[in-house]
């Protein structure tokens, strides 16, 4: 399966593979069409007082202004989280946005502090 499918009918991105990390990440992409996105998140190994959140943000490639659609709770033992954003799903807090995927968004993971962090974020555009 390719890295980056343009294909709107349900296609996929890594959006970060999965990699032992100690700083912040975000990746922006672009959405072609699709009307939401399921974000993977597989926090692999950490350790103690680490913590990882991940927040699905619009961006506004104008003003060059973010925005949040979605944010994780804190992460903080090793687990697979959900992320949900389409429109008319039932909203709850920290796992699904009843929203619209823009154009141009941005993933971006805060580590929380400088500990290593193993993890993985894929996403499943939905169109």
């Amino acid at each position: 399966m390719a890295d980056a499918l343009t294909d709107v009918q349900n296609s996929y991105q890594v959006v970060l593979p999965s990699a032992a990390r100690t700083a912040d990440a975000t990746v922006d992409l672009t959405n072609y069409g699709a009307k939401g996105v399921v974000v993977v998140v597989d926090l692999t190994a950490f350790v103690t007082a680490a913590s990882l959140t991940v927040t699905i943000q619009g961006y506004d490639s104008v003003s060059g202004k973010t925005w949040t659609i979605l944010a994780s709770v804190a992460i903080v033992a090793v687990s697979t989280v959900t992320l949900k954003v389409y429109p008319g799903l039932t909203a709850a807090a920290n796992l699904t946005a009843s929203d619209v995927l823009p154009l141009q968004w941005r993933v971006f993971a805060d580590l929380g502090n400088a500990n290593s962090h193993t993890f993985s974020i894929g996403a499943s555009l939905i169109e």
